[in-house]
């Protein structure tokens, strides 16, 4: 399973914990539970939202690993952080707790956007590819 959080609401709720007492010197964790879902339920989501079937393509674990490590550098830090999202699924590897700090549950008057909101987005109106994006 993977977290999905649009830049923007990353942003907002940035901006709102940087002037709330009940966040100082303390980690939020940036979690909206509709936006937890796996690779397959993401690209189900898509070829539904479009009517398209996606090919898919099966990469081993281990041949990712060897990409990450065998690439020049910077080419192999997109490897890896696929890797690690997709397949080790950092992401969700641990259950928070009752004192954890999660954004969406901290400021639920924020309307973060959904991972069908998002697709509809590229679909209607494709965002600008950002500098930061994986090429």
């Amino acid at each position: 399973m993977i977290v999905f959080n649009y830049e923007e609401d990353v942003a907002a709720y940035t901006v709102k914990a940087a002037t709330d007492p009940r966040v100082a010197n303390r980690v939020i964790i940036y979690r909206p539970p509709a936006n937890i879902a796996s690779q397959s339920e993401q690209i189900f989501a898509w070829e539904k939202k479009t009517g398209r079937s996606l090919k898919r393509v099966h990469v081993l674990e281990e041949e990712i690993i060897k990409r990450s490590e065998t690439l020049p550098f910077p080419d192999n830090i997109p490897v890896a952080v696929l890797h690690n999202i997709f397949i080790k699924g950092e992401q969700m590897g641990y259950e928070l707790k009752e004192e954890d700090l999660e954004a969406s549950k901290l400021y639920p008057d924020y309307n973060y956007t959904t991972i069908d909101q998002y697709l509809e987005m590229c679909l209607v109106n494709p965002l600008q590819t950002k500098l930061a994006a994986f090429a």
